[in-house]
């Protein structure tokens, strides 16, 4: 046994640093774990299961005019397609996560008020779906485009 080894067996504050250190080293591997299964968690959720489901009309919530936004054109353009694509919109996820942190149903309803305005996520996705909404996509299509660019 080397001198070492024998001086850690006869001092107990040494074992107690030792244990502590320990404990210490996998609490925080243990937070990386975790991090990181909720990190892969997230961007494999199953297909599409975290967008909502389209409301009928009479339930979605209105566009407001984007003659709101006169003075800032990218602004009024993005409420301009919004207003045009409000069936695809209210069946995709926002991933600004409004619907976490606002209680948004849908992308529509970051529309539905100054929220889009001020957010590059919902002005973004607006855009996209418009886009494509105009090529002919259909709303699967337009979700998983939505994730594949946004989710990540």
């Amino acid at each position: 046994m080397t001198k070492r080894a024998r001086r850690y067996l006869k001092d107990p504050v040494l074992r107690a640093r030792r244990r502590q250190r320990r404990a210490w080293m996998v609490a925080g591997f243990s937070v990386a774990a975790f991090v990181i299964a909720s990190a892969a968690v997230r961007r494999t959720g199953g297909p599409l299961d975290h967008h909502p489901t389209p409301r009928v009309a009479s339930e979605q919530a209105r566009v407001l005019p984007a003659s709101r936004y006169v003075d800032y054109p990218r602004v009024q353009e993005a409420y301009k397609m919004a207003a045009q694509v409000t069936d695809a919109l209210d069946g995709i996820y926002c991933y600004c996560e409004c619907a976490e942190h606002m209680g948004h149903y849908s992308l529509l309803e970051c529309f539905s008020s100054d929220h889009a305005a001020g957010c590059d996520v919902c002005m973004s996705e607006g855009t996209l779906v418009y886009k494509m909404i105009q090529k002919g996509a259909a709303l699967d299509a337009i979700r998983a485009e939505i994730d594949h660019t946004f989710g990540a």
